[in-house]
């Protein structure tokens, strides 16, 4: 948990939403893990604050694939470990209707980001499998690969 707090401290002076958004939430995924539910509640309030002002900018740096949807799973995933089922399942909801949209758009791309992004994606819903909307999605991403 040092090496996330550190991240988080020193991504302050960062000025990328995503890069805060992912420390803080390795941050409340490591508390979570640790059983610190106040560290880990704050630590994903913040990240929450920090992915909402992501709508608008660039994505030049390295976080630019933390998108508002692989924040929701990952912060779903850490909810789960709080067990705050309520608030995980409207996270993974959330995740699960980014990935749908993404595969819309995506629809007759053939790209090797595409390709790697919908890789990953299926990685993500592995965890989620026996869900009936996560199979779903899981195969229509198949289709990508």
């Amino acid at each position: 948990m040092r090496v996330a707090e550190e991240c988080v401290s020193q991504a302050k002076h960062v000025d990328d939403p995503r890069v805060l958004a992912y420390h803080q939430a390795t941050l409340a995924n490591a508390a979570a893990l640790d059983g610190d539910r106040r560290t880990a509640t704050a630590s994903l309030a913040a990240s929450q604050a920090s992915i909402e002002r992501v709508a608008g900018t660039p994505g030049d740096s390295w976080a630019s694939h933390y998108s508002t949807g692989r924040w929701a799973h990952e912060a779903g995933m850490i909810l789960v470990q709080l067990g705050d089922f309520p608030s995980a399942q409207e996270h993974l909801h959330h995740a699960l209707a980014s990935w749908c949209d993404f595969l819309d758009c995506a629809d007759g791309i053939r790209s090797v980001k595409i390709r790697d992004a919908v890789h990953d994606m299926r990685a993500r819903l592995h965890r989620l499998r026996g869900t009936a909307r996560a199979e779903e999605i899981n195969e229509r991403a198949a289709a990508f690969e």
